[in-house]
């Protein structure tokens, strides 16, 4: 009974989202019901909670600096001539709206593995394929699902990110040996992605002609620009690029970002480079007059992410905290260990744990460094090995922590990655209609398809057929009680 009343506050957190309820109103609701929760089936005091709420909190300060400056990055980018370069561009190279969806998944996944954030990727990308999309006439919902995707896969696999780091530390895995574990299974998750965007695309009948960029920006009706001056000012400012044209060298700065993150520069200094050189080239190509409108440009980006997204990732991140406190997954992790019979059987339930602890957490790295310390303890005290076998298993566990925290956190309508994509989808697109949780998940094949595929690879025992990625099974491994 205690150990349902401590999952219980998932339950209300997820009812709450499902009943349409804003997440910034769900989660303060969810941290004060978990709160009573952990006061009444623990007898915590309410200054224990609190201070396990600000201490879980400390693991998003860095988070917090990436998104303003990632929001940042995105206005930038529409109001100085950025993303209508790349616009043009790919309307010239003859781009149709059934491939913005293909190109949009494979740009943003090379952009996160260089940035090693999915934050930054999809903020810089989104002014970019969520517009060309618009012009193109693709699927908006199709095109979002494929940079959430993109953006995902970098922070999975990416050397620099911090969920790969931190995923990896808490197994003790070297960083470089888990990406050359899970690397070749990872490319084939993006490609076979990348063919399901575009038969996507075909069986939506989107159109295989290259867009006219004057035709559909001709064809917004004055209201919608009354209120796109409104709502989003720089959006207009991208379009009005679009059709008057911009400089070439305007996609330096986009290439200035890319550039640094693949030399290891870090994520918050390639942020800023990309905004620095948007000012100087914008001053060179005319889209700029000056640094005071520059800087109103980068308070409004700034300003956005502090309104809403970074007051609901507090709740969020309180109401993880209080789930910590209560060790909420630990009776789970005893129902485990009782009922597997062999070690797929014990792999494959710390992946279902893993995606568990993030639909309860709503946050990636809250589940890698509270169900991570889990799933080593579970492997190391009940499997017997060899030392190169063990290390395999955790070379798997570092994977299903951040596999199933970036991935799998698509799944969850209430997670603080589904809300920030919403988010920035509607604020540097505001023509958006009907953009929800679930369909973008409905579209987001990447995260469908890693997820699933690594269930069903791991109790199946076909990881075998994909080079490095398999694991041990009996009898070169086997569970203490089952010897």
């Amino acid at each position: 009974m205690k150990a349902l009343m401590k999952l219980s506050p998932i339950a209300v957190i997820a009812g709450l989202m499902l009943a349409g309820i804003d997440i910034l109103i769900a989660a303060p609701l969810s941290f004060i019901y978990a709160s009573l929760v952990a006061m009444l089936v623990d007898r915590y005091k309410f200054s224990e909670i609190l201070d396990a709420a600000l201490e879980n909190l400390q693991h998003f300060l860095i988070v917090f600096l990436i998104l303003q400056a990632a929001y940042a990055v995105a206005e930038c980018f529409m109001a100085t001539g950025v993303a209508a370069s790349v616009i043009n561009i790919a309307l010239s190279a003859g781009l149709t709206a059934k491939l913005v969806a293909v190109i949009a998944l494979l740009v943003t996944a090379v952009l996160s593995i260089a940035t090693g954030t999915s934050w930054g990727t999809f903020a810089a990308c989104a002014p970019i394929f969520l517009w060309l999309n618009h012009i193109v006439g693709g699927n908006i919902l199709l095109t979002i699902g494929a940079i959430a995707g993109g953006s995902c896969f970098g922070d999975n696999i990416g050397l620099i990110s911090d969920t790969t780091i931190v995923s990896s530390g808490i197994q003790q895995v070297e960083i470089i040996k888990r990406v050359r574990h899970q690397g070749v299974w990872s490319l084939l998750c993006l490609l076979a992605s990348a063919v399901a965007f575009y038969i996507a695309g075909s069986m939506l009948g989107l159109p295989s002609t290259s867009g006219s960029a004057a035709e559909a920006i001709s064809a917004i009706p004055d209201s919608v620009w009354a209120a796109l001056a409104e709502e989003r000012a720089s959006a207009v400012t991208l379009l009005e690029l679009v059709q008057e044209g911009v400089p070439v060298y305007m996609i330096l700065p986009l290439l200035i970002v890319l550039g640094l993150a693949f030399t290891g520069v870090n994520t918050l200094i390639c942020l800023g480079a990309g905004i620095l050189a948007s000012f100087i080239f914008g001053l060179f190509a005319g889209t700029v007059s000056g640094y005071e409108e520059f800087f109103d440009l980068v308070y409004t980006g700034a300003s956005d992410a502090g309104s809403w997204s970074i007051a609901m990732m507090l709740w969020v991140g309180a109401f993880g905290g209080v789930m910590r406190k209560m060790d909420a997954f630990d009776p789970i992790a005893a129902a485990i260990l009782k009922m597997v019979k062999n070690v797929r059987q014990l792999m494959f339930s710390n992946a279902l744990l893993c995606l568990l602890g993030n639909a309860a957490l709503a946050d990636e790295m809250a589940q890698i460094v509270t169900i991570g310390p889990i799933i080593k303890n579970m492997t190391e005290s009940s499997v017997e090995g060899s030392p190169e076998d063990l290390y395999t298993l955790a070379l798997r566990n570092a994977t299903y922590s951040d596999a199933m925290g970036v991935l799998g956190s698509q799944f969850f309508p209430w997670h603080c990655y589904m809300v920030f994509f919403i988010g920035i989808s509607v604020a540097v697109y505001p023509l958006a209609e009907g953009i929800t949780a679930m369909g973008i998940l409905k579209y987001n094949y990447l995260c469908w398809i890693a997820v699933i595929s690594m269930l069903v690879l791991t109790i199946t025992g076909w990881d075998r057929f994909i080079p490095l990625f398999k694991i041990p099974s009996e009898p070169q491994v086997h569970l203490k009680n089952r010897a």
